[in-house]
């Protein structure tokens, strides 16, 4: 084998490596972006429906938030859900035995879901208020 035939092979090589070099990093910087990278952070107010733990490998705990409001086209009330995850045991106890009652939740969204943090990309990470629902009539 002369020395050019070396010299190439050898740049090949090098070609090699950062070309996968270049993958990996590619990779990584996707899976980090997808489930990791918080892509948005905020609060939900309405009436916690329930908290339960499920999963078949990954136990979770999973919520339903009911948030009613007004709806700009038929000017009549609607409610919405707000479905989550919690990833905090502690939080997620304390949701348990507040059902039925008025909550503020801190949540942050991701782009994705891992099946140890939960079934759904809103992952509620503290709690900031629970009131009880005033059931008194308006008239």
């Amino acid at each position: 084998m002369s020395t050019l035939e070396k010299r190439i092979g050898k740049q090949v090589k090098k070609g090699l490596w950062v070309t996968i070099g270049v993958i990996c990093f590619a990779l990584i910087a996707f899976f980090y972006v997808r489930f990791y990278f918080v892509w948005g952070e905020g609060v939900k107010s309405g009436q916690l429906n329930n908290v339960v733990y499920k999963g078949y490998l990954f136990k979770t705990y999973e919520g339903k938030l009911i948030q009613a409001g007004l709806s700009s086209s038929s000017n009549s009330v609607q409610s919405n859900e707000f479905i989550f995850s919690v990833a905090n045991e502690h939080v997620a106890k304390e949701l348990m035995m507040a059902g039925g009652k008025e909550v503020d939740l801190q949540y942050k969204e991701y782009l994705g879901v891992l099946p140890w943090r939960g079934h759904s990309k809103y992952v509620v990470d503290s709690i900031i208020a629970i009131k009880d629902v005033d059931r008194s009539l308006p008239f």
